[in-house]
């Protein structure tokens, strides 16, 4: 897939935008290959035409899982389209999302997360099944007051703290107002039960600031400042896009507040870890396709979409759930879907079909396996893959589980599959099966074999290496 010049008419946009609004610093942004945004700054005049042809160049091998040292040299193509003033910088900053070139090629870069994307929305179109793949996460993530945590040769801990946690009920070091969201109770009492009110309002007011379409925001079910803001459904570029810059928004606005927040799954023992439901649906000509007259109103090919996603799960989760903290979250007991069943309403099931409304162009199904520790560039074509996949194949889904899937019997539970119980089990699952995953070049065998060994060598073995500081309460004495 070549490179898709950017017209002049948004070239020139751009540049008179920066020149006529007072930018002071131009901030390019790109995205490693487990997820976080990197950058740096120049300059506004160093920002000319020819910077969205011949790119602006950067060293690439101290980037997570791009070039070695000998080959380093990599340049971004600013993306004339995407942009947006930091709402947090004390000079006027405008912050512009990159691509990545190969500067020898002049091609994408094949490592580059956003090229993924790219690729998996030009293949929708070149199926002919659909011409749009729309993509809502609910996000959610905790925000704390202190974090703690230490790994040497002869000592590991973690140590977290919350005004808002359970546990400090019977704290006496200050006052004590005992207004505090108790264990599983979070989900969603008012205020001073919920003291984070203002600072939710804030992230959501600035995220609409940086262009995002937001809907809602709520505290979630754990004690200690659980938190869902949820976006409006956008095609999977733009919304890949957008989750990059909430976990920006949300970290910075926290921070703004002398307080943490984070993306990881479990943080808690004992209460809710923290999900990213993500609700899916394609359509073609402006009109959906997920609407229809089978099971919970949907269309014949919504089911086959969810047959690929229950199909290819396990493989989806070393992208969906890529960290082995994100293991901890999918366990029996605490709302998280383990259990590989598809429902109307039902919460339990990991493919849910909301039925809020009965506008055709409100149907969707909502995957709630994942968390949002994952790269959004490789999770959102992952799923949307694995859907098509089930749509080429006519994968049946099987009958739906209409139960609360957390009640049923041992019995009962045997015929329905589950997640992988492990970030090394979903890898290997990957390894077994991703055929789905490049056609179309959308993914290829290169990237997904780097996922894995990155995947193994620097987190899953390293985690491994490591005494557990409740090994000790389990064995010092043995």
């Amino acid at each position: 897939m070549a490179k898709v010049a950017k017209s002049a008419s948004e070239v020139d946009k751009l540049l008179k935008y920066v020149k006529d609004s007072g930018v002071e610093i131009i901030d390019l942004r790109f995205t490693d290959i487990p997820g976080q945004w990197q950058h740096f700054s120049i300059l506004p005049l160093e920002l000319t035409e020819n910077s969205f042809d011949e790119g602006i160049g950067f060293d690439g091998s101290s980037i997570r899982g791009f070039q070695a040292i000998q080959e380093s040299d990599m340049v971004l193509i600013p993306d004339a389209e995407r942009y947006f003033v930091d709402p947090f910088t004390t000079h006027k900053t405008l912050n512009i999302v990159c691509d990545v070139q190969d500067p020898i090629t002049g091609e994408p870069y094949r490592r580059d997360p956003r090229f993924i994307a790219k690729k998996a929305e030009a293949y929708v179109k070149s199926t002919g099944i659909a011409d749009t793949a729309y993509f809502g996460p609910e996000y959610e993530f905790f925000i704390f007051d202190n974090v703690r945590f230490s790994q040497t040769v002869n000592s590991g801990f973690y140590e977290i703290d919350s005004e808002e946690g359970i546990w400090n009920s019977g704290s006496n070091d200050k006052q004590n107002l005992g207004y505090r969201p108790k264990t599983k109770e979070g989900y969603f009492p008012v205020p001073p039960i919920d003291s984070l009110q203002d600072i939710r309002s804030q992230m959501f007011l600035t995220l609409k600031q940086t262009g995002i379409n937001v809907e809602v925001h709520h505290h979630e079910v754990a004690t200690a400042g659980q938190t869902e803001i949820d976006m409006r459904f956008s095609p999977l570029l733009n919304m890949a896009d957008n989750m990059l810059t909430f976990k920006y928004v949300t970290k910075n606005v926290a921070a703004k507040h002398n307080k943490s927040v984070t993306f990881m799954p479990k943080p808690l023992f004992g209460d809710n870890g923290t999900g990213m439901h993500v609700h899916q649906s394609l359509w073609k000509a402006g009109k959906p396709l997920f609407y229809g007259n089978g099971y919970a109103n949907l269309s014949e090919m919504a089911l086959f979409y969810i047959g690929g996603l229950l199909k290819h799960a396990a493989a989806l989760c070393a992208f969906t759930n890529p960290t082995t903290n994100s293991y901890h979250r999918l366990v029996p007991g605490f709302e998280a879907p383990v259990n590989l069943a598809y429902s109307q309403r039902n919460r339990s099931a990991s493919v849910r079909i909301p039925m809020y409304s009965k506008n055709p162009k409100a149907k969707r199904v909502e995957f709630r396996v994942p968390d949002p520790s994952a790269n959004p560039y490789l999770a959102l074509p992952a799923m949307l893959m694995a859907g098509l996949d089930g749509i080429i194949n006519k994968i049946d889904p099987g009958e739906p589980l209409d139960k609360d899937i957390y009640d049923l019997s041992p019995e009962e539970l045997r015929n329905v599959p589950s997640t992988p119980g492990s970030l090394e089990e979903s890898l290997k699952a990957l390894e077994r099966d991703h055929e789905f995953l490049l056609r179309g070049d959308v993914f290829t065998e290169d990237l997904v074999s780097l996922w894995i060994r990155y995947k193994m060598a620097n987190e899953v073995k390293q985690v491994a290496l490591r005494p557990h500081p409740y090994e000790f309460m389990l064995y010092y004495d043995i």
